[in-house]
């Protein structure tokens, strides 16, 4: 059986049936019934935010947002990032501006931001990537001085803390993405935490087609709503994210115990003051003996599916090519060209890690 590059999280199917099983009785499904409010309630409590609106997945999450803090003109964001980002400031009416990363842990290079600030810019959307963070402080510190609205793409970082606040207390809002692939899961799902108690108004009725009322419609809103089945998953997953988290945690140090030594491999290093969730394992080939898809290839031969991620860049899609210049964003294009996350997952057996590794290692010969 080949070894996919993620495999989603589950409660046991008896735990699970369990706990929808009420839903017989209630005929309740969707329209934030029970077990959305008591999913809604344990979340604000584990990210340790203020507020929190659910729903149906993390691009709807992240569209409604841009929607509810009525963003204009241009947005700052970067390249590195999956599609999502892009396409909800993009189906907003607005225009993203490409910063370019770090090569140290690809989130955007603080350094750039100002330089891309002017009077159409509205916003800055920092993505923290393969559960990494931005640098939250020097963002804020640009974002007051220029009076910018900073949303966060946190779709890879549920259950991210930094020194010792939660990662959804960041900037104006956070995305999370409760993808099936995601470190934490509701089947598909997400969320949006914000530090304003007043746009929990708006973010449900953007999420609700715009209804305020039972005869009044005062917004053009969407079907955005996470349904009981739904929560009902995300209420038995959040009761093993500590024990998947730590399965995870035992993998990566695998990974690093095997290839950290390994001229021409360079992987993530911890950064100071975060409590990591080990959401990926990327690998960037620079120098190796084999470069990045050669070593997919001898992956994949063996029934290993790692993943190129990110790649390509956003500004190189089709939808966006003759927009952006893939040469203003250098590092950017450098990273994805040379990346690879590699197989994780709680259930990823060390063994299995061994055999991923040395499939590497002996791909030099």
């Amino acid at each position: 059986m080949a070894i996919q590059v993620t495999k989603s999280s589950m409660p046991d199917f008896e735990e699970y049936i369990n706990e929808i099983k009420d839903l017989w009785d209630t005929h309740w499904l969707t329209n934030m019934g029970a077990k959305h409010k008591i999913f809604e309630s344990q979340l604000l409590n584990y990210l340790k935010t203020n507020n929190i609106t659910l729903f149906a997945n993390g691009h709807l999450a992240l569209e409604c947002s841009i929607a509810a803090l009525e963003l204009t003109g241009e947005v700052i964001t970067t390249p590195f990032t999956f599609a999502s980002t892009t396409h909800a400031i993009v189906r907003n009416g607005l225009k993203p501006v490409f910063c370019d990363i770090n090569p140290i842990d690809y989130t955007i290079d603080v350094d750039k931001i100002e330089g891309l600030i002017n009077e159409k810019t509205s916003a800055i959307l920092p993505v923290h990537v393969y559960g990494n963070v931005c640098d939250v402080e020097a963002i804020e510190t640009i974002a007051k001085k220029h009076n910018l609205k900073v949303i966060y793409d946190a779709a890879h970082s549920f259950g991210v803390k930094v020194n010792g606040k939660g990662i959804g207390t960041f900037g104006d809002a956070s995305m999370f993405s409760f993808h099936a692939t995601k470190v934490f899961n509701t089947i598909e799902g997400g969320a949006i935490t914000y530090n304003n108690p007043s746009l929990r108004e708006i973010l449900n009725d953007l999420k609700n087609f715009g209804i305020t009322g039972p005869e009044n419609v005062e917004y053009v809103g969407g079907n955005a709503k996470m349904n009981e089945f739904q929560a009902a998953m995300g209420i038995c997953n959040l009761r093993h994210i500590d024990v998947e988290i730590e399965k995870r945690k035992k993998v990566v140090e695998r990974y690093i115990s095997n290839l950290e030594e390994v001229k021409g491999i360079k992987l993530p290093k911890e950064q100071k003051g975060v409590k990591s969730n080990y959401a990926y394992l990327p690998a960037v080939f620079d120098g190796y003996e084999k470069n990045r898809d050669e070593v997919f290839k001898k992956l994949k031969e063996n029934d290993i599916l790692a993943r190129k991620y990110f790649y390509p860049i956003v500004s190189n899609y089709a939808c966006y090519k003759d927009v952006y210049d893939e040469e203003n964003t250098p590092v950017a294009k450098d990273i994805a060209n040379r990346v690879l996350t590699l197989p994780l997952y709680a259930d990823l057996s060390l063994d299995e890690v061994d055999k991923i590794c040395h499939i590497i290692l002996r791909s030099k010969c």
